[in-house]
């Protein structure tokens, strides 16, 4: 148990470094390009391989995973983010508007394979870990991903203040530094065996998932394409459009991703248990999936039919109660994923649920650009709303009993 412990700080520590250092880069990229004019459309575009990539690296990441360990796969994307960032840290102000663009394109793409690498493998590590049963892997599920994207928001200030203060080139190699060490760290500290399982050996095997992990993939493209399709691009350009600095907006996301990261980690307190691990998680998920679709909805509505003297202030009240649900709805179903997933090939169940979360994500960053392009952030509301009622609709498929996903199975 101490053993099983140990790894799991270790790789919790690793990811909060690598995912300081993405928030960091997300928000130096959008800051960077925004300032040098570009639309809202180009700067989705930025995104589009980073998401793209990780569907494919997820893929690939769990398959890896259970064939040569954990640690090597966090390694090999933690090496992929160091060279992203120094390519991307090569970009010349003389380049044209294409090649910059096809640059960027390219080393994000890098960057996204980085991170879907590093988040299957470090996900991965919390079943590989987990010995105590479902309550057990419920808490150290959302305490990992609760203060991972604590750590998310505050790579999103960091992004903007180093953009202020040192630059654009200066602060991506001070940021590929800070990941070299990590790497080095997780080499020496974890047990090369970590994760090491039997593995597919055919593409229909590799895809063939059970009913409860398709669905549950399906409700997570649904879910993350909502908070995205606002959340990435309209948002942040909508309050710079308001009279925000970049500094500003990158606080304010910060501020909103470090809560809804607390309220992630404290999910299971807000959740009622069952012994089985399903009969009543699921349930919650429906619930709280159908408090998340209001909130857009009665946001689309009060920024167009009120007279609002500040609708920037009820942007970031709306983000505020978004937030909620959405960190409990999150915890939830990253739970689920370990539940439904079977213990000999863990790894490859995780890795393709995450490829549906990045098929989301680059879901939801596409239409962030064209609806903010077409329609403001009241296009970017209603895209969200849309997607989030597909989202509650999926939940009520989802199996609440499983024989084979009893508590002792998963611990065994």
């Amino acid at each position: 148990m101490i053993t099983s412990a140990r790894s799991y700080l270790i790789v919790t520590a690793s990811y909060w470094g690598f995912t300081l250092v993405d928030g960091a880069l997300r928000m130096l990229v959008l800051f960077h390009f925004f300032r040098l004019g570009y639309t809202p459309f180009t700067l989705a575009f930025l995104f589009l391989l980073y998401e793209a990539a990780g569907i494919a690296a997820n893929l690939a990441g769990g398959y890896f995973a259970s064939r040569f360990g954990i640690p090597r796969m966090l390694a090999i994307g933690q090496t992929l983010q160091i060279a992203g960032l120094i390519m991307l840290s090569m970009l010349s102000p003389g380049w044209g508007a294409v090649a910059s663009v096809a640059w960027v394109v390219l080393c994000q793409g890098i960057a996204g394979v980085a991170k879907d690498l590093t988040k299957t493998a470090s996900k991965s590590a919390i079943k590989a870990t987990s010995a105590e049963g479902s309550g057990q892997l419920f808490r150290w599920v959302a305490w990992f991903t609760g203060s991972k994207n604590a750590m998310k928001g505050i790579g999103f200030f960091l992004g903007g203040l180093l953009l202020d203060l040192v630059g654009f080139q200066n602060a991506l190699w001070l940021m590929a530094a800070l990941l070299a060490v990590i790497f080095v760290a997780g080499l020496l500290l974890l047990p090369r065996q970590l994760g090491k399982a039997k593995s597919s050996k055919t593409m229909k095997e590799l895809f063939g998932k059970t009913r409860g992990v398709n669905l549950l993939a399906a409700a997570r493209i649904f879910m993350f394409g909502a908070r995205d399709v606002w959340f990435v691009v309209g948002l942040p350009v909508c309050l710079y459009a308001y009279g925000w600095k970049f500094l500003q907006v990158g606080a304010f996301l910060a501020a909103w991703t470090i809560a809804y990261g607390g309220i992630q980690a404290i999910a299971p307190s807000l959740v009622s248990r069952s012994e089985d691990g399903l009969s009543r998680e699921v349930p919650a998920s429906r619930m709280w999936a159908a408090i998340l679709a209001a909130v857009p909805i009665m946001l689309a509505v009060i920024m167009n039919v009120t007279d609002i003297a500040r609708p920037d202030l009820v942007l970031v009240i709306g983000l505020a109660l978004f937030g909620v649900p959405f960190a409990v709805n999150s915890s939830l179903h990253s739970y689920l994923i370990l539940a439904y997933a079977g213990s000999e090939k863990a790894a490859e169940d995780v890795g393709f649920y995450y490829a549906a979360n990045a098929a989301g994500r680059l879901l939801g960053i596409t239409l962030s650009g064209v609806l903010y392009q077409i329609a403001g952030i009241t296009g970017c509301l209603i895209g969200s709303a849309v997607m989030l009622t597909t989202c509650w609709l999926i939940t009520f498929l989802l199996p609440t009993t499983a024989p084979s996903l009893t508590v002792r199975q998963q611990a065994a």
